[in-house]
């Protein structure tokens, strides 16, 4: 399983250090076989001594540097070794703007940079009350201009309804979901949408779901590892 936890704007620097060593003193508890990854907000980036865990950026724009005021490219991540970004999150897409073609292109240069990608998509609530051919069409349309092939790529499904609202979507509609996903995406699929605790083990156990990206349970070192750890 892969365990991913994106803080959004959430922890400064100091408190992304204090959070980072709690997690080290507990994570020999995992399974070998299971992943970690950490997405702090770009101030708290800094050189970690990781244990058993990946750190990766919420965004970053495509390009080495240059004339792009309040953003952060290349250069910057390459100083504290950065190989791991999210791509296509939802909020991206519908509170900041950012379009498909965007996307496309931010993920097109990190592919050339040899980044792990998670790439994110997801549907509103009224694709879903649509039906499941809605939800497909929606879901599909968000691979425009993505290389699904890319050797570094991880697909994380996040109905946007269900993302920090307290409701996840039920084990029926993850498992045709990601049973669908599967026909045409032959990558690791994770699933977010108010994962916790409560939830967790039904999570894991459904069919074609290889993990979890979290926001609100992993703000705190306790809740993220009652999900690592379950």
């Amino acid at each position: 399983m892969i365990y991913a936890a994106n803080f959004k704007t959430n922890h400064t620097r100091t408190s992304t250090h204090a959070y980072i060593q709690e997690l080290q003193s507990q994570l020999h508890q995992k399974k070998s076989e299971d992943s970690v990854y950490i997405f702090p907000p770009l101030t708290a980036l800094d050189h970690y001594e990781a244990a058993d865990f990946t750190i990766g950026v919420q965004n970053a724009y495509p390009v080495l540097n240059g004339a792009y005021t309040g953003e952060v490219g290349l250069e910057q991540l390459q100083e504290f070794n950065i190989k791991t970004i999210l791509i296509g999150h939802s909020e991206r897409r519908n509170i900041i703007g950012e379009s498909q073609e965007t996307i496309a292109k931010k993920f097109r240069f990190f592919k050339e940079q040899g980044f792990e990608i998670i790439y994110c998509i997801g549907e509103a609530l009224e694709v879903r009350e649509a039906g499941d051919e809605a939800v497909m069409a929606q879901l599909i349309s968000q691979f425009d201009g993505i290389d699904t092939n890319y050797e570094k790529l991880i697909i994380a499904y996040e109905p946007i309804w269900a993302i920090g609202t307290g409701r996840s979507a039920t084990v029926a509609e993850i498992e045709s979901t990601h049973n669908a996903l599967r026909k045409t995406i032959h990558k690791p699929i994770l699933y977010g949408g108010s994962v916790k605790g409560e939830n967790i083990a039904e999570i894991a156990a459904i069919e074609n779901v290889d993990g979890v990206l979290v926001g609100g349970a992993s703000l705190k070192p306790e809740t993220f590892l009652e999900l690592v750890l379950h």
